[in-house]
């Protein structure tokens, strides 16, 4: 980082200042396991010689530290895999239910945006198409930070939402579904094959929330992939070429995500394993009436403070996953 060209390519310098960030975070973890280690001991030591009630007091305090330092290991430990460190994109679609899962859509990507917050994750919507009526068709932002792949790629599936419905005038309980996919972003030197002739590039003018701000350049970019039948667009950037860009990156990012899950599906049926990862596999629910309570189906944990969940308090949602696998 002291070398003069450093700060010439901002992408490479900000992924280097990135890995240097997570060798800190995880040499100061191991740094003071190591100090409350030699501490506990010495204070053992002198319960030994001779036993207070402040010196028991002394060592269950350090054993608090002890534990949670241990548990950030753990935690590093479990955000391997390929990517894991690697910046991401999340997707967020509503499922069957109009207006109810538009606005369940919306609600999802508050949530993301909150535990970016929490997580001192930079994060950029590059592309949001408005519900006819309230909430959201479509989302996709774009997550800075360390482990933003290891940590969000859990929240891939379809969420769940049991609510006294607000857009109903008989106050009945309703049901709505959307889904979260999660890629990672591929470095553009990482060789993913997409030939000219399987894509189709749209380009078209860009509109703001709710149709407002609509723009007079053809800006926005529609990619095609046929063979997989992905779609991907981006109309945050001014320019068509950024937008064609950032455009091309997550259609690498989805491409890669569909081939590991390819090869997972194929080592779970060498095991055995029944599985399913269509659009009907439910990951979580959210229950806000008759009472509430927030479930996570894959590792069983669960919280009845659902407001807090909402508000991007996830991350134990995605810490009991990770240990459960």
């Amino acid at each position: 980082m002291n070398e003069p060209n450093f700060w010439d390519d901002i992408d490479k310098a900000n992924k280097k200042n990135q890995e240097l960030t997570i060798l800190k975070k995880e040499s100061t973890s191991y740094n003071n396991l190591n100090k409350e280690l030699l501490s506990s001991k010495d204070i053992l030591e002198l319960i030994e010689l001779e036993p207070s009630v402040e010196l028991q007091e002394e060592l269950e305090s350090s054993l608090e530290i002890l534990t949670t330092n241990i548990e950030e290991l753990e935690l590093a430990t479990l955000l391997n895999g390929e990517y894991a460190e690697s910046d991401c994109y999340l997707e967020i679609h509503p499922g069957a239910g109009g207006t109810e899962s538009c606005d369940w859509a919306n609600m999802l990507l508050r949530m993301y945006e909150r535990f970016c917050d929490k997580m001192n994750y930079k994060y950029e919507l590059i592309e949001q198409q408005a519900g006819e009526e309230a909430g959201i068709k479509s989302a996709t932002i774009h997550i800075k930070g360390a482990y933003a792949y290891g940590y969000l790629k859990c929240e891939s599936g379809v969420h769940r939402l049991v609510r006294i419905s607000p857009f109903d005038s008989n106050k009945r309980r309703h049901t709505s579904f959307a889904s979260v996919s999660v890629v990672p972003e591929i470095d553009q030197n990482i060789n993913i094959e997409i030939k000219e002739e399987d894509i189709r590039i749209d380009v078209y003018c860009a509109s703001g929330h709710g149709g407002q701000g609509v723009n007079t350049t053809p800006s926005a970019v529609r990619i095609t992939h046929f063979p997989s039948k992905i779609v991907v667009t981006c109309q945050n950037e001014r320019s068509q070429l950024q937008n064609k860009e950032q455009a091309m990156k997550v259609l690498k990012g989805k491409l890669y995500a569909l081939e590991a899950e390819r090869k997972d599906r194929e080592l779970k049926a060498l095991k055995g394993i029944s599985t399913g990862i269509d659009f009907g596999s439910q990951i979580r629910s959210y229950v806000l009436e008759p009472y509430t309570l927030v479930k996570d189906t894959r590792s069983g944990y669960e919280t009845a403070e659902a407001s807090k969940v909402l508000d991007g308090d996830i991350k134990p949602f995605i810490e009991s996953i990770l240990k459960s696998k």
